[in-house]
């Protein structure tokens, strides 16, 4: 695990230029890191115009101001102090050239000797998707390619700007959301607004288009909260997209670790709710290891899945624990059914390198 990565999981702090961006299709939760932060922590005056700080200082605000902004998830906005958001786009990028087969693990016999996450990539295929936040990315990938080869691991670190060589620098994606929020707005899901914020007047993007966001919502709750081995067609993209099962995975995994997939529960019953948490910490578990669903085997996850920390229990124990995660038939039919994706069976290595991605996902909000 590189330093970089290690700063961005502990600390709240960012220094991608991306990262104040404030809005999404998905509503955002609050961040579920767990970190100390020595800095003075503000008091509120009641009545008062002024959040009073440790050390005497104070920083004027408009109290109708944290009113509204309290109000903006509720409305499609997403806040800007989540932190992981940024660096999960990035794994999310990896994944999709992965599934697009423009990129894969190195065939390196020696490579099941450390964790997927630390295991190299290569660009098998430069061929130009017509995306232009992945050409962007493949291009970097294959003009480093014949110099050096960097894990799954290095790779989303150095897209983040996460990195201490100047050198390397170079190798940031800077201005992911903006980028693609931009791209929504053209597609007609979201819309542009100038909103004030505190002192700031920022451009929002709240969405327009309901219909999108719905379909994404349903996709992720009847994932997880299915009871059969069969995956509903609700869960899954529409026919005729590649690695249907596979990208739904990827879909509430990804959202779950960049802590935005709070709200889309906000239609289930507590019971549902924490049932639906424990489940998809189930699926993260079955799908970072490689081949998935080898989690009570492999060497780097000792114990099995039950010996990783869960970002959630905390949560559930305070609040009242619900008892055993049922529907262990689904997930496994899940597995099933991702492997059937797999061209190559268990030597995908395009595949393998998802679990790869996932697996740096899952690590967040690990304490370090």
């Amino acid at each position: 695990m590189s330093s970089g990565l290690q700063r961005r999981r502990v600390g709240g702090g960012s220094n991608d230029e991306d990262d104040s961006a404030q809005s999404s299709i998905t509503n955002g939760g609050n961040s579920r890191s767990s970190t100390t932060d020595p800095s003075p922590q503000p008091s509120y005056h009641a009545g008062g115009s002024a959040f009073e700080f440790s050390g005497g200082n104070r920083i004027a605000y408009d109290p109708r101001d944290l009113q509204d902004a309290a109000g903006e998830e509720a409305k499609g906005y997403l806040s800007f102090w989540n932190d992981n958001i940024s660096y999960a786009l990035r794994g999310c990028i990896l994944i999709e050239l992965a599934l697009r087969k423009r990129i894969a693990l190195v065939k390196d016999p020696n490579r099941r000797q450390v964790a997927p996450a630390e295991r190299l990539v290569e660009v098998i295929s430069d061929r130009q998707t017509g995306e232009t936040l992945l050409d962007e990315a493949l291009k970097l990938m294959r003009s480093q390619q014949d110099v050096e080869r960097f894990s799954v691991n290095t790779w989303i670190d150095l897209m983040s700007g996460e990195t201490w060589n100047v050198m390397k620098i170079g190798f940031q994606l800077k201005q992911v959301r903006e980028r693609l929020l931009k791209g929504l707005v053209d597609k007609g899901v979201l819309r542009t607004e100038k909103r004030n914020f505190l002192l700031f007047d920022m451009a929002t993007h709240p969405v327009s288009d309901m219909r999108v966001k719905e379909s994404i919502i349903t996709r992720a709750v009847s994932l997880l909260t299915s009871t059969t081995s069969a995956i509903p067609p609700s869960a899954l993209d529409k026919e005729g997209i590649q690695c249907r099962v596979i990208r739904a995975v990827s879909l509430v995994c990804s959202a779950y670790c960049a802590s935005v997939l709070d709200n889309a529960f906000d239609r289930l019953g507590f019971e549902e709710r924490e049932a639906a948490f424990g489940r998809c910490e189930e699926i993260l578990n079955e799908f970072i290891v490689w081949p998935f669903g080898g989690s009570s085997s492999t060497p780097f996850s000792p114990g099995g899945a039950s010996s990783r920390p869960r970002r959630q229990q905390t949560s559930r124990i305070g609040m009242g624990s619900v008892g055993e995660v049922s529907g262990r038939e689904s997930v496994l039919g899940l597995i099933q059914e991702a492997k059937k994706e797999a061209k190559d069976g268990d030597e995908d290595l395009s595949f393998e390198l998802i679990a790869g991605v996932l697996e740096v996902l899952s690590k967040m909000d690990s304490l370090l």
